[in-house]
């Protein structure tokens, strides 16, 4: 991480701020690293272990730190674990560039099996909610809820195309000036001072100066576009096997996953539930993170 405690500190304050929250102190997530199928992953723990864990998983190019204002704004409640996945934040990258729907399932099943969680509710947005799916199916019994942020079994590929063209063109810019005008252009709800802040969780600067992501771009280079859409098809044929309370979650103002596909979803599952959050795109928790929090508070304590 490239900002100092304070300057994480000060930046959450701020960003929380912005955001329409509240809070007495701003508490920072402690990073911890456990070894999962001889791949070093990273995670944010935001403390209070004897609460029931609540484990985030985030989108395509993002990170752990892309769930900080939900985390800080939940940890009175739940034991909130935000996992960098594999090729992302700080984790190992794949070393012959395995980023297929089965690797990163033996991931989260390994990563929960050795932070001992056995029953715990899983919170997934975008790659991270296709992943939580994924577990959902075949590991129902270890959940005691589901959430399911913007994205499903279906692609759109307008919305998904316009990621993968940003991920890629933005790939090769190396100055923080440069990123931030793109990232912008991108997603004109941020705030462009907020916005470099948060960018340091993301890049890591080289010897000459200039910035690299942390993420493996070969995830985005190597995928099987075919097989990637064949598997997530496939999902839809195990929904009925998630027995536990599930939200599914969609941005207002997304391109990516669009209302009828997220009510479709929500009917398909024995407990699902669909909510739209307002001014938000593609990335809920970053455009309003607030009303995100609403909503999940509302879900887990079963109001309708």
């Amino acid at each position: 991480m490239s900002l100092s405690a304070d300057e994480y500190r000060e930046h959450l304050a701020t960003t929380a701020v912005r955001a329409g929250f509240s809070f007495d102190g701003v508490v920072l997530p402690r990073g911890h690293y456990v070894q999962v199928g001889g791949m070093r992953l990273h995670y944010l723990d935001w403390g209070n272990k004897h609460l029931p864990p609540m484990v985030f998983l985030h989108g395509g190019a993002l990170n752990a730190h892309t769930w900080d204002l939900v985390c800080l704004a939940l940890r009175d409640t739940y034991r909130c674990i935000a996992l960098d996945q594999r090729g992302h934040g700080d984790s190992d990258w794949s070393p012959d560039a395995d980023y297929s729907m089965s690797a990163q399932l033996a991931d989260t099943k390994g990563f929960v099996d050795k932070l001992g969680l056995d029953r715990f509710i899983l919170v997934g947005m975008s790659l991270g909610a296709i992943n939580s799916l994924a577990f959902a199916i075949a590991h129902p019994e270890r959940l005691n809820a589901l959430v399911i942020i913007d994205a499903g079994p279906e692609i759109r590929r307008p919305g998904s195309s316009r990621i993968r063209d940003f991920v890629n063109g933005v790939a090769d810019t190396v100055t923080i000036e440069g990123i931030i005008e793109k990232a912008l252009q991108f997603n004109p709800r941020r705030d462009p001072t907020i916005l470099r802040r948060s960018l340091m969780h993301a890049l890591r600067q080289q010897p000459d100066g200039s910035w690299k992501w942390k993420y493996d771009r070969r995830r985005f280079q190597v995928l099987d576009q075919e097989k990637h859409r064949s598997e997530r098809a496939a999902l839809a044929d195990g929904l009925s096997r998630i027995a536990c309370p599930t939200l599914i979650v969609r941005g207002g103002e997304s391109d990516v996953f669009h209302e009828e596909d997220g009510i479709r979803l929500a009917q398909r599952l024995p407990n699902g539930k669909f909510v739209t959050v307002p001014r938000a795109g593609h990335t809920v928790q970053g455009d309003n993170p607030k009303d995100l929090v609403a909503e999940l508070r509302r879900f887990l304590a079963g109001d309708n």
